[in-house]
């Protein structure tokens, strides 16, 4: 195996971005953030798990008054969603009034974004947004705005960078996609 592939449980991944270009595509979108956000104090929401990295490298890149909490929420098994969300951990913040910034390491289906999407709504937020380090616009079964995406891909599986295979594979300083 050379370093441009991991071996993770039955399946091989071969590198797909590294981890410069995720780097600088997180700068461009907290550009973006730090000028819509300018005057105003939002609370970015991660979702856990897969968003860590993403969260934890956006949040340097800020520069602006902000707050950051964390969400679990979880849809995937293997490589493929289960379309089915099941809430690990709940919302414990005042968001009436709020600015809120979904942060999720990806997006494909976007079930998991759409149920977060209608917790929310439950609440008198000021505004809701989300925020990706990844977007698979051909996967996308919900009509969802994402205003920042950092990188587009087609749909691939990817692991890396915070995304997993079956637990393994967060850790991995560049996102890799599974090998044909």
């Amino acid at each position: 195996m050379s370093a441009t592939t991991v071996q993770l449980h039955d399946k091989e991944f071969e590198i797909y971005l590294q981890e410069t270009q995720i780097k600088v595509a997180i700068e461009k979108l907290a550009a973006r953030i730090n000028e819509d956000y300018t005057g105003k104090r939002p609370l970015f929401l991660a979702v856990l798990n897969g968003s860590f990295m993403f969260a934890s490298d956006l949040m340097k890149e800020v520069t602006i008054s902000c707050e950051i909490s964390f969400i679990k929420l979880a849809s995937y098994q293997n490589t493929q969603s289960t379309g089915t969300v099941k809430e690990l951990v709940g919302l414990n913040e005042e968001l009436t009034g709020r600015d809120i910034l979904i942060l999720e390491d990806i997006v494909d289906t976007g079930h998991t974004v759409h149920v977060l999407l209608e917790k929310l709504q439950e609440h008198t937020t000021a505004s809701v947004e989300i925020a990706s380090l990844l977007l698979k616009p051909a996967c996308l079964q919900h009509n969802l705005q994402i205003k920042y995406a950092a990188l587009s891909i087609p749909n691939d599986f990817v692991v890396g960078y915070g995304l997993d295979y079956n637990g393994l594979g967060r850790n991995l300083r560049h996102i890799y996609k599974l090998k044909d």
